[in-house]
């Protein structure tokens, strides 16, 4: 998707959410700086609210105060009816942010794939779940990519798969 012009002024009311993304536009703008110092910087941020409350467009505020690139997508375009398509689009995702970092990378409507896996998805259930391990494993791979955020959007933080709200991935929610 590229640059994003949107800041934080461009959103109305969130100040909370905006206050706790603060740190993460500090970051990017200064990954060397935190990487020198040793700091943990959350990998991911999930940002929880109601259809409708500014959730994408603060996402791309947060691209726009930092002057990142940011890459986006459904979460529902990752579940194709062809097995192991899904899991190849987290990685190219992935593949093309980690040359362009730092930069974001958006999941709109992460509970479309990342629901709890007991919750009975019927058919498509193995891509689901394949596409989910991609997510989790380039995620945990980020070492070598430091300089990435993710940050995920739901309206349903309740269903997620708690593999996904572990520490270390999105583990700040920000309502």
């Amino acid at each position: 998707d590229g640059d994003t012009k949107v800041k934080f002024a461009d959103v109305a009311g969130c100040d909370g959410a905006k206050q706790e993304l603060v740190e993460v536009v500090d970051f990017l703008k200064n990954t060397s700086r935190y990487s020198e110092l040793g700091a943990k910087i959350p990998k991911g941020a999930l940002l929880v609210g109601p259809p409708g409350t500014g959730k994408t467009l603060l996402a791309k505020a947060v691209a726009g105060e930092a002057g990142v690139p940011f890459f986006s997508i459904s979460a529902s375009e990752f579940v194709e009816i062809f097995a192991g398509i899904g899991a190849s689009r987290v990685r190219d995702l992935f593949e093309q942010a980690k040359k362009s970092a730092p930069c974001i990378i958006f999941i709109d409507e992460i509970d479309a794939v990342g629901r709890q896996r007991s919750a009975g998805f019927g058919q498509g259930n193995d891509e689901r779940e394949q596409t989910v391990n991609q997510l989790l494993t380039e995620m945990d791979g980020f070492e070598s990519n430091k300089g990435v955020v993710v940050i995920a959007a739901t309206n349903r933080a309740d269903i997620l798969d708690q593999a996904l709200v572990r520490p270390g991935r999105f583990d700040r929610q920000i309502q």
